[in-house]
């Protein structure tokens, strides 16, 4: 498993709670909160490039 520093997980209403993780060699992940061991991974950047596209509105057809 990678050296994966997680940050505090980000909950919405519920139990819909994620974490985010970086490790040293620039990596970022996301992850259910308590399922740390199944996670998905990019890049930071791409990570940033999804983060920002959420906020921009581009996921809104999802909800």
């Amino acid at each position: 498993m990678a050296d994966i520093t997680w940050e505090e997980p980000f909950c919405a209403e519920g139990n819909n709670c994620f974490r985010l993780g970086t490790d040293p060699q620039g990596n970022a992940y996301i992850a259910v909160a308590g399922q740390e061991d199944t996670y998905l991974t990019d890049t930071r950047e791409a990570l940033r490039t999804l983060i920002r596209d959420i906020k921009a509105g581009k996921a809104d057809h999802l909800l």
